[in-house]
C-alpha cells in the first residue's frame, strides 16, 4: 500500500501571506498587528483562534482520536528599542534578539512611539561618510557604541526628537523589504520565523479545504517572544505528548541545509531533540518522497528548547525550510517551503509515538 495522500497546499497563497507578514513590524513583545493578521486569515477559514495571557496565539484542528500534539512557530522578529536620545538628535539602540550590528547597518527602520505614531529612519554608524572619515570608517568596529538611528525628521537635538514624540523605550523595527522573485525565491528580513507561520496557516487551510482531520487534535502555537529565548516557555497546551517546532534551517558552510529542502535539526545549542521523533520524521519523509536534510546547529535554540527548559513534559523535534543569511537579509526558496509543508502534513496524519 502506498503512502497516504497529503492535502494540497496552495503555495501561491502561502507566499502571499508570507509577504504580508514580512511587511508587518513585529519585534519581540510588539507583535499585536502581525498576530491580528494571522487571526484574520483564520477567521476566513472558520477557525477560531485564541490568545494566551502572555500574548501567544493558538488554534486547533480537531483530530481523529489519536494523541494530541502541537506545532509551534514564532511571529516575533529581531528589532531594537531606543536606549538614548543623543544631543544631536540621533538615537542609540538596545538590541532585541541576537544579531551582529553589521547585519543591520543601512537598514531602513521605523520608530514606534507610545502615542501610536511612527517615524521612519535608517540605521547608520557614527562615521558613516567615507568622504569625511576615510580610513576610520573602514577600520570602525560595528557595535552598540557606534550604531545609531538617523530619523527622517528635522530633529537635530534631543529636545526636537522628544517634541516629535520619541522617547527612551520606543520600539524600533527593521524594514523587511520583502520580495518574491520569478525564480522562486522569497527574500527579506525576518523569514525567521514568519515563513513557518505562513506554512502553519497554509497547512491549516489545506486540511480545512480538503475536509481532512489530523490523526489527533493538533494545536498550532505561534509564540511572540522566541527571539529573546522564552517564547514557548508557557502556553503550549499541557495535554500534548509531542511538540513539532517549525523554524528556519540555517544554510551555510559546514551545514547540510539547503534553501530548496526541508531540514530536520537533530541537535542545537540546547542539546539533542527526541530521537524517536527524529526517526519517525525521517521515515515519513522517505514514505512520502520528501527530500530531507539532517543538520546540527551549534548557535541556535528554538521554541522547543524554551518549552523543555520550562519543564515541558512532551517529546520535541525541529524542522524547517532552509534560509540563507539567517538574522541578516534572508532568503528562502518556494521549493523548500513546499517540502516543509509536506512534512508537516505527513506528521499531522501519522500516529505519534507512545
Amino acid at each position: 500500500m502506498g503512502a497516504m495522500s497529503l492535502p494540497a497546499v496552495d503555495m501561491d497563497d502561502c507566499v502571499r501571506i508570507l509577504l504580508e507578514l514580512l511587511a508587518t513590524p513585529s519585534p519581540s513583545g510588539f507583535t499585536d498587528r502581525a498576530l491580528a493578521s494571522v487571526e484574520a486569515e483564520l477567521e476566513v477559514l472558520g477557525v477560531q483562534p485564541r490568545r494566551t495571557p502572555k500574548g501567544a496565539l493558538l488554534w486547533t484542528l480537531p483530530g481523529g482520536g489519536g494523541a494530541p500534539r502541537a506545532v509551534a512557530s514564532h511571529i516575533d522578529t529581531l528589532g531594537a528599542m531606543v536606549k538614548e536620545i543623543k544631543a544631536n538628535g540621533r538615537l542609540k539602540l538596545s538590541p532585541i534578539g541576537g544579531y551582529d550590528w553589521v547585519t543591520v547597518e543601512g537598514a531602513e527602520c521605523e520608530v514606534h512611539t507610545e502615542s501610536g505614531s511612527s517615524i521612519t529612519g535608517t540605521v547608520v554608524n557614527t562615521k558613516q561618510s567615507t568622504h569625511v572619515f576615510g580610513q576610520d570608517l573602514r577600520d570602525l568596529k560595528r557595535d552598540v557604541a557606534v550604531m545609531e538611528v538617523r530619523l527622517d525628521a528635522e530633529a537635530g537635538s534631543a529636545e526636537a526628537v522628544r517634541a516629535a514624540g520619541v522617547e527612551v523605550g520606543d520600539v524600533v523595527s527593521f524594514d523587511s523589504r520583502p520580495r518574491a522573485t520569478e525564480s522562486g525565491f522569497v527574500k527579506g528580513r525576518h523569514l525567521d520565523d514568519k515563513a513557518a507561520v505562513a506554512l502553519a496557516l497554509a497547512v491549516t487551510r489545506a486540511f480545512v479545504a480538503a475536509g481532512r482531520a489530523p490523526e489527533g487534535d493538533t494545536h498550532f502555537f505561534v509564540s511572540n517572544y522566541e527571539e529573546v529565548g522564552h517564547g514557548a516557555a508557557t502556553g503550549v497546551p499541557e495535554d500534548v505528548v509531542e511538540l513539532l517546532c517549525v523554524d528556519m534551517a540555517a544554510v551555510g558552510e559546514g551545514q547540510t541545509s539547503s534553501e530548496y529542502d526541508v531540514t530536520l535539526c537533530v541537535k542545537d545549542s540546547g542539546g539533542p531533540y527526541d530521537y524517536g521523533m527524529n526517526r519517525r520524521l525521517r521515515a515519513l519523509a522517505r514514505e512520502h518522497g520528501i527530500p530531507l536534510k539532517v543538520d546540527i546547529y551549534p548557535y541556535y535554540a528554538s521554541d522547543a528548547t524554551a518549552a523543555w527548559r520550562a519543564g515541558g513534559n512532551h517529546r520535541a523535534a525541529l524542522i524547517g525550510p532552509g534560509v540563507d543569511a539567517s538574522h541578516s537579509f534572508e532568503r528562502a526558496h518556494r521549493r523548500g517551503l513546499e517540502r516543509t509543508a509536506a512534512l508537516m502534513e505527513a506528521y499531522l496524519l501519522a500516529r505519534v509515538g507512545v
